[in-house]
């Protein structure tokens, strides 16, 4: 990981609602389509790859998204030191990639995770989300890819009103000013 500074790390709590960034983790990209490759993920990883459309899996320390028939991203569920990160990458590059199965590609610079807790979560995201999150807030585990004020984001339904929300860097900043701009009068 590069060592940057970030754009938020703040926490904010309002009625009902905390929206906090959370510390830089690892974040890796995977793409590939054959059944080994999904295999060599779940064995490498200890994690049953999720092949069900916005599904994830999880272990106590990675959490593995479904984006699409051919892509998953994977983040620790906890700050992981520099040297394991570098171990975890440099292992599934050399099972995965090398071996030519698919790709894996460190992300973890152009994402920023934000943790949304509290019972007003969904009426915040609905002021400027077009997506019905009705079903979604029911399935823990649940990941949906969609626009929060025209700015593109992963979501990953950790547990009942726990969320989080994956947005690209350089968006970052204006999306954490509308969600506190906009949960102060939810």
């Amino acid at each position: 990981m590069l060592n940057f500074i970030t754009p938020i790390m703040d926490t904010k709590e309002y009625s009902e609602i905390k929206i906090s960034e959370i510390e830089p983790i690892l974040k890796i990209n995977l793409r590939g389509k054959s059944r080994d490759f999904i295999t060599k993920i779940g064995k490498e990883l200890s994690i049953i790859t999720p092949v069900d459309p916005n599904t994830s899996s999880s272990n106590e320390k990675l959490s593995l998204l479904w984006l699409s028939p051919d892509e998953w991203f994977l983040y620790s569920n906890d700050k992981i030191h520099i040297k394991n990160e570098n171990f975890l990458e440099d292992k599934l590059f050399k099972e995965i990639s090398k071996v030519k199965l698919g790709s894996v590609t460190n992300v973890s610079d152009h994402w920023i995770m934000i943790n949304l807790t509290g019972t007003k979560v969904y009426e915040l995201l609905s002021t400027g989300c077009p997506f019905n999150f009705n079903n979604f807030k029911n399935s823990k585990g649940a990941v949906v890819q969609t626009l929060i004020n025209h700015i593109d984001v992963i979501i990953h339904n950790k547990n009942v009103n726990d969320l989080n929300l994956f947005v690209r860097r350089s968006f970052s900043e204006h999306l954490w000013s509308w969600m506190n701009d906009s949960a102060r009068f939810i």
